[in-house]
C-alpha cells in the first residue's frame, strides 16, 4: 500500500529534505511539492488529494493550523515545525503527528508508520478491530456501581481510595481501592495517567493550559514525568480517531 503525500514548507531548503526523506521510503509517493500554502490550496482542493500532507505551521499567507482547518478531512497531517509550543495544538486539528525541525531520517520515519498504521487501521473491517469495554464496576459504600466509560470525567487518588468523576453527577464515586489497579482496568485508547494523583479521560480534554487539563472551575495538574506520556496518548488517539 503506497501513501500519496505532499509537502507543503515555504522554505526551499525544508521542502528539499522532505523530498529526500520521501524518496526514501518506500510505501510513500510524492504527488506535489508547495512553497506556497495558497497554491498548494487551489491545487488539491481542485484536484487529486493527498493521503497525507508533511505542514509547515509558520508560514506566510496562512499558516498551517489554519491551512488544516480549511482542509478538513480531505487528507491527514503531519506538521513540521521548529516551535514545540505548537505540540498540543498539533494534536486539536487533523493532525497525526508532528515533527520538531531539525529532524531526522529516523524521526521521519516513525511518523510515517503512524500514518501508515493510521491507514491500515481505516482499512480494516469493523470485525477485525478490537473491543473495547464499556463499564466498569466498583465497590463504593457496600455496593457494586456500575459506571459508564464514556462519562467518567477524570479519576482522583487519594491514598488507598479514588474518587471517580461522572458526567451529571453532583459528587464523585468514592471506592476503596488504589489508583493504579483502577487504571490497569480502563482501555489505555481512552485514559491517560496525568499525574501521580490524576487520570483523565481523553476524549473530555477541552482545554489544556499552563500544563493543566481544565474542567471548568477545576484544574488537573500535567506533572512532568508523566507530560510525554500525555502527547503520546493524543498522538495515539489521533490514529485510531475517526475511523
Amino acid at each position: 500500500m503506497k501513501l500519496k503525500c505532499a509537502i507543503i514548507d515555504d522554505e526551499p531548503l525544508a521542502v528539499s529534505l522532505l523530498e529526500n526523506y520521501v524518496g526514501k521510503t518506500s510505501f510513500l509517493e510524492l504527488t506535489g511539492s508547495y512553497t506556497s500554502a495558497i497554491k498548494a490550496m487551489d491545487e488539491i482542493t481542485s484536484g487529486s488529494t493527498p493521503d497525507l500532507l508533511f505542514l509547515d505551521i509558520q508560514m506566510p499567507e496562512v499558516n498551517g493550523l489554519e491551512f488544516s482547518r480549511i482542509i478538513g478531512e480531505r487528507c491527514r497531517i503531519i506538521f513540521t515545525t521548529a516551535f514545540e509550543q505548537y505540540a498540543v495544538d498539533s494534536y486539536r486539528v487533523n493532525a497525526l503527528d508532528y515533527l520538531l525541525k531539525p529532524f531526522s531520517y529516523s524521526d521521519f520515519l516513525q511518523a510515517c508508520e503512524k500514518a501508515r498504521q493510521w491507514f491500515e487501521l481505516k482499512n480494516q473491517s469493523p470485525a477485525a478491530q478490537p473491543s473495547m469495554p464499556q463499564s466498569i464496576f466498583v465497590k463504593s459504600e457496600y455496593k457494586l456501581i456500575q459506571i459508564d466509560l464514556d462519562k467518567i470525567l477524570y479519576i482522583e487518588g487519594l491514598k488507598d481510595y479514588v474518587k471517580i468523576y461522572v458526567e451529571d453527577e453532583a459528587h464523585p464515586v468514592l471506592s476503596l481501592m488504589s489508583l493504579k489497579s483502577l487504571e490497569e482496568q480502563l482501555p489505555e485508547q481512552k485514559f491517560v495517567r496525568v499525574h501521580r494523583s490524576f487520570i483523565v479521560q481523553m476524549d473530555k480534554i477541552k482545554v489544556i493550559e499552563r500544563n493543566r487539563i481544565v474542567f471548568g472551575k477545576t484544574y488537573i495538574p500535567i506533572s512532568d514525568s508523566y507530560k510525554d506520556q500525555l502527547v503520546e496518548q493524543l498522538n495515539r488517539r489521533s490514529i485510531i480517531g475517526k475511523l
